[in-house]
């Protein structure tokens, strides 16, 4: 018989990220449903794209809010409810299920907190630049902005340890390195989306954000400011 007290090999999953898949899940299957008429009748063919207008993140409207110094919360909320409406089923799929793993990876060395906090600030920084930045000005949805910077903070923690194993710390950025390989091909075949723009600075936000984030990383880094 398993002994009780032992610690199980495997860390459970955070709570809260469960609960981010289960409310990205949840909507991506309510408009699935209503776009196959089988809940809320002819209107629900409109929820998607009802939802992208009111909770999508769009550079307009920053640019808009900008430039008449005008924060309307219901705007601002942009920033952090595009990443809960998706474009498919396929969509959501992915990005929930690389939520899940990322999620749970960083969970393991991070406090469950500043996982959460890794999300949100990686979230609401993939927004922001890409509203900058981006000209054409696309509808932002989805949650890869924060996914990545979850991967931002996989990264961070790979590269501590090959630091301390004494191994190429560039081998660290091998997996962002793959993903934008991926999305660099798919671009090329399906055609290209200025959201990596998104994805990207979600990703050097989360991996930035860790210094800070991981534990004892806010003292670490206080010291170092001092020393120098």
């Amino acid at each position: 018989m398993q002994d009780p007290q032992r610690p199980s090999p495997l860390n459970p999953v955070p709570p809260f990220v469960i609960a981010l898949f289960l409310v990205i899940i949840g909507v991506e299957a309510m408009f699935s449903l209503g776009e196959r008429g089988m809940i809320g009748g002819p209107e629900a063919i409109g929820w998607r794209a009802g939802a992208i207008e009111d909770y999508g993140f769009n550079g307009d409207i920053l640019t808009w809010m900008m430039q008449n110094n005008v924060w309307p919360t219901e705007h601002l909320r942009r920033f952090v409810t595009y990443a809960f409406v998706h474009g498919s089923f396929t969509h959501a799929l992915f990005a929930g299920v690389l939520l899940l793993a990322m999620g749970k990876f960083v969970s393991e060395v991070f406090r469950h907190w500043a996982v959460l906090v890794l999300f949100v600030v990686s979230t609401v920084g993939g927004a922001l630049v890409f509203g900058l930045v981006v000209q054409d000005r696309p509808w932002l949805i989805g949650a890869f902005p924060g996914v990545y910077g979850l991967i931002g903070g996989f990264t961070y923690i790979m590269w501590l340890r090959l630091g301390q194993l004494g191994s190429n710390q560039a081998r660290a950025f091998t997996l962002i390195g793959v993903l934008m390989g991926l999305q660099l091909i798919f671009g090329l075949l399906f055609g290209a989306s200025a959201t990596w723009v998104a994805d990207v600075s979600g990703f050097v936000v989360g991996f930035l954000a860790s210094f800070v984030l991981s534990p004892g990383g806010f003292a670490k880094l206080r010291a170092r400011i001092r020393h120098d």
